[in-house]
């Protein structure tokens, strides 16, 4: 009864949730796909960490399959085409950074905008989630503190030579984010999650990140600012 107390207005069978759930669903899918691959790709530039981050790309692969049963569950075919073209700019921008073997680029990327926007919208989904995806997301937003954690600590032990470059792909990388939650938005109503709640929940993770690997709150309160260029 509690559970309907809270979500009164979302019919997770009606065909409205059901069309925005089928491209919320293929984007987090597609989602933990590129972590995936991303992760991989970062352990040829790290040879010396390949190691735990093929643990954390087995990890988001697990996590795709576990998103995948939720779409499945609701009798839902996610939209992958519309998902991949929504990751299209990070994607391009971290194949770029890996090409030119940079780590630090490919670290903010993933590491801390993926990870930190991830973990904002499993934060705002959860408590509006069907049972089963619910039970499902608890698991998931878990693990990717891990994953956040370990581009802090890395960025953290290289802060000084990697500063210039974290700020560039931060002003290159932080409005596409932006882009995305304006192009998400009315698909995240309808499944009840709202896009104040998204870009502050996401501000947060970032800009703690941020200050975990050592930028002043000044110099987090200039990067963030970057993300307005998109407004």
């Amino acid at each position: 009864m509690q559970e309907l107390a809270l979500r009164p207005e979302l019919d997770f069978n009606s065909d409205t949730y059901k069309d925005a759930y089928s491209r919320i669903n293929a984007i987090v899918i597609e989602g933990e796909q590129e972590a995936y691959e991303n992760y991989i790709d970062m352990g040829e530039l790290l040879p010396q960490d390949k190691k735990e981050l093929i643990r954390l790309s087995k990890m988001e692969n697990r996590h795709k399959k576990g998103f995948q049963a939720c779409g499945r569950n609701l009798n839902v075919t996610p939209d992958m085409d519309y998902a991949e073209k929504f990751f299209s700019q990070l994607h391009g921008n971290f194949q770029t950074a890996k090409a030119e073997g940079k780590i630090v680029t490919c670290l903010l990327i993933q590491s801390l905008i993926i990870e930190a926007f991830a973990i904002a919208a499993y934060n705002i989904y959860i408590p509006m989630a069907d049972p089963f995806a619910r039970k499902i997301t608890e698991g998931v937003v878990k693990d990717e503190y891990t994953h956040l954690n370990f581009g802090e600590v890395w960025l953290k032990e290289h802060f000084e030579d990697s500063k210039a470059e974290l700020e560039q792909a931060n002003k290159e990388n932080l409005p596409i984010v932006w882009q995305m939650l304006n192009e998400v938005e009315d698909d995240a109503k309808v499944l009840g999650m709202e896009k104040d709640a998204l870009v502050e929940d996401f501000m947060i993770s970032y800009g703690e990140a941020l200050g975990e690997i050592g930028f002043s709150t000044r110099e987090i309160m200039k990067m963030s600012a970057h993300g307005l260029a998109a407004v």
